[in-house]
């Protein structure tokens, strides 16, 4: 005979846990990983695109000379 105390519906089974399972939190983490990884390069992108047009508006160094000479073969 079974107690009413010690009923099959107040121990808890195996398959009523409350943690997610391994796959949940390994694709939960996949793809936090995946947005960080997006957000990250974009920001990198961002700031290499800045810094050329940066360079391309900026006046030329006068210590860098370029000359017709400098691109001739010699020969």
């Amino acid at each position: 005979m079974t107690n009413d105390l010690e009923s099959s519906t107040s121990i808890p089974s195996r398959t009523e846990s409350t943690a997610p399972p391994g796959w949940l939190r390994l694709g939960v983490v996949a793809a936090a990983s995946a947005v960080v990884g997006g957000l990250a390069a974009a920001w990198w992108y961002k700031k290499t695109l800045t810094q050329l047009q940066q360079a391309e508006m900026s006046p030329q160094n006068p210590e860098i000379r370029n000359s017709e000479e400098d691109f001739s073969e010699e020969g």
